[in-house]
């Protein structure tokens, strides 16, 4: 949640940094080479902190991403310039987006691994400490409550796990379509 306000945030602050681009574009108080290299600093300004994030949450790409692509359509000429530059598509390769997405699944095995070891652990608290009395009404309630929240939790992460995943296979599609 805390990342998706962040985002948010970001995402306003893009969008102002796109309107004073775009005003000093129109203003043409500037010459031309010097506006061009302006626009380029900002530009880079404007994603450094996107390219800070999605290194480390790939879900910060599901924000910082279609804002660059709706920017590269804006401003085609800086972003060739930028491309150059990089020796790369900026900010964003197919290739991070490809290694964020196996990081966002090698983070959710991780996750379900340490889950599963917690609820065992849980669940073998119990045994030991009610020894028979685990096959009591109270000792079943009690393996239950676990076998319960362990299912709880596994569902909501893993629906989060498989919208993101989603989401970042899109983004993939889409990068991969536009280059074609």
């Amino acid at each position: 949640m805390v990342v998706l306000i962040a985002a948010l945030i970001v995402a306003g602050a893009v969008a102002w940094a796109g309107s004073q681009v775009a005003r000093e574009i129109r203003s043409g108080r500037r010459s031309r080479a010097t506006a061009d290299e302006e626009r380029v600093a900002q530009i880079i300004g404007v994603f450094a902190p996107g390219i800070a994030a999605a290194a480390d949450d790939p879900r910060a790409l599901l924000v910082w991403q279609p804002v660059a692509s709706a920017a590269r359509e804006l401003f085609p000429h800086e972003f060739g310039a930028l491309d150059q530059a990089f020796g790369r598509t900026f900010p964003f390769t197919l290739e991070q987006m490809q290694a964020a997405h196996a990081r966002w699944t090698t983070d959710w095995l991780g996750w379900e691994r340490t889950h599963d070891g917690e609820c065992k652990l849980k669940a073998a608290a119990i045994e030991e400490e009610l020894g028979e009395r685990t096959a009591s009404p109270y000792g079943r309630a009690r393996l239950e409550a676990v076998e319960r929240e362990k299912l709880e939790r596994y569902q909501r992460r893993y629906e989060e796990y498989t919208r993101t995943s989603k989401a970042l296979q899109g983004l993939i599609q889409t990068s991969t379509a536009a280059r074609e």
